[in-house]
């Protein structure tokens, strides 16, 4: 999508937002450079909320008054690396999130600033590198011990040693519905276990094995200054269920 064409959407989609879901949000601005993100490659700002407070001709003087910063760039690098990229769902979502952003800033809550450091935390993640065992706690929830990040599902399950080394399956509620997950070879103190087969190739369904431990063991731990061991594999169920077709 051209710049101008960009811009008059931009704009268009601003002013389709009801006035008393926007108060406070007095421009939209589109800028035509890329913010890329510092450290990860294939990863774009596509907007920002500018907020302060300053006097605004508003009902009080110093209340929150914020714009929409859009990066008519950042968009166009994430077209290129993404032939099914929608344009116009992504200008949506993107004015959206930040007019939200705004409305969280005046009223003092901080819970989408989380879920923006937990979305970071899970591209790291998925890129292989270093990550906060438990970002995503921040995540948007979707049922008992159970969070959406980014459209990636992750549900958390607690297990001791003992449990783990008598188990060979432990049992989950994925999207509403039961089921048994073969444990992994080993348990660590965090485990994220990618359950292949389950959903789309691009949505991770993830079983998070927390190391459950009595009060010695936890305060030894808070003291020994040691980081949590935290590994990751995957459990290809598409394999699993080949394997019980043929033993029929």
């Amino acid at each position: 999508m051209e710049f101008k064409r960009f811009e008059r959407r931009a704009r268009e989609i601003f002013d389709g937002i009801p006035a008393e879901l926007r108060q406070g949000v007095e421009y939209v601005l589109v800028e035509r450079g890329a913010v890329p993100h510092p450290t990860m490659p294939g990863i774009y700002t596509l907007g920002e909320c500018a907020t302060g407070e300053y006097d605004a001709g508003g009902t009080f003087s110093g209340e929150v008054r914020s714009g929409v910063h859009l990066y008519h760039g950042s968009f166009r690098e994430l077209a290129k690396l993404d032939p099914e990229f929608d344009w116009e769902e992504e200008l949506w979502e993107t004015i959206t999130h930040e007019v939200r952003h705004h409305r969280e800033s005046a009223a003092g809550e901080d819970a989408l600033e989380e879920l923006d450091w937990a979305e970071d935390e899970n591209f790291k993640r998925r890129d292989g590198r270093k990550f906060e065992p438990f970002f995503y706690r921040a995540g948007i929830p979707v049922g008992e011990r159970a969070w959406e990040v980014d459209g990636d599902l992750f549900v958390e399950r607690e297990i001791s040693a003992n449990e783990f080394d008598n188990r060979d399956e432990i049992g989950v509620t994925i999207d509403g519905e039961e089921m048994e997950v073969p444990l992994p070879e080993e348990l660590g103190d965090v485990h994220f276990v990618r359950l292949a087969g389950l959903w789309d190739d691009e949505v991770d369904v993830i079983v998070v094995l927390v190391r459950r431990r009595g009060g010695w063991e936890q305060l030894g731990a808070l003291f020994s200054g040691r980081s949590p061991e935290v590994l990751e594999s995957t459990i290809d169920l598409d394999a699993d269920d080949e394997d019980e077709e043929g033993e029929d």
